[in-house]
């Protein structure tokens, strides 16, 4: 299992590749969102080993806390959360109107935009929490923000929520089944619920869920667009 995790993470781009060949018409959002994602990689320290610790290339992760393939994990997660709910959609994404962009109810508009990091922040100094819980709470909290400011996104930010978090159950499971003693060895089960829905930790489930919804909407909330289906 020494590369179970390096195998997945290019699998996952091999998807994050097809998707962007066939989303023709949010290639550029897709893109920008992988890019501005992939550095969160280098957040693997806050998880390994209190959340999970999973054998990684070089050993990198054991020796340093950083690995090659929480980057790559990253950068493919931040495009398809954030354009997979479009797939099967003919979307166009179109500005925002000048008055609407300076409207009072947008007068918070870079405060909530990034209210998830001051919501991890915030958590972490209050909260002795697992990361994971944390980041995901944060991420949510990011969505709920991102509708409060913009109810137009409503829609995009539920089935975001939805769409990818039953595409990473489906790509959970096929890597746990690939390796049927992959969770059991190397999540930290003593800092975390126990709570395993088919094989799952149900933290893996909530963490996709609230960045589904999350990333599904930021890049028009951080752009000022809006989505138009035809």
């Amino acid at each position: 299992m020494q590369y179970t995790y390096f195998f997945w993470s290019l699998i996952l781009l091999l998807i994050w590749l097809v998707v962007f060949v066939v989303q023709r018409p949010q290639r550029k959002k897709m893109l920008m969102m992988s890019v501005g994602t992939a550095p969160l990689g280098l957040s693997e320290p806050l998880f390994y080993p209190s959340y999970w610790f999973p054998p990684t290339v070089l050993d990198l992760g054991e020796k340093t806390g950083f690995d090659l393939e929480s980057i790559i994990f990253s950068f493919a997660v931040g495009g398809l959360a954030s354009s997979l709910y479009g797939l099967f959609e003919n979307n166009k994404l179109l500005p925002v109107g000048e008055c609407e962009r300076h409207s009072r109810h947008h007068r918070y508009h870079k405060f909530l935009l990034s209210s998830p990091v001051w919501l991890f922040l915030g958590l972490e100094w209050l909260t002795s929490w697992n990361a994971i819980y944390t980041a995901s709470w944060s991420l949510l909290g990011g969505a709920i923000a991102t509708v409060l400011c913009r109810s137009d996104l409503l829609v995009s930010v539920i089935k975001g929520s939805f769409i990818f978090t039953g595409f990473y159950f489906l790509f959970f499971s096929a890597m746990a089944a690939s390796h049927s003693e992959f969770v059991r060895l190397y999540w930290n089960h003593a800092n975390i619920s126990g709570i395993q829905i088919v094989g799952i930790p149900v933290e893996e489930l909530l963490f996709a869920f609230s960045l589904g919804g999350m990333w599904s909407a930021f890049y028009e909330h951080q752009h000022w667009l809006r989505l138009k289906t035809y």
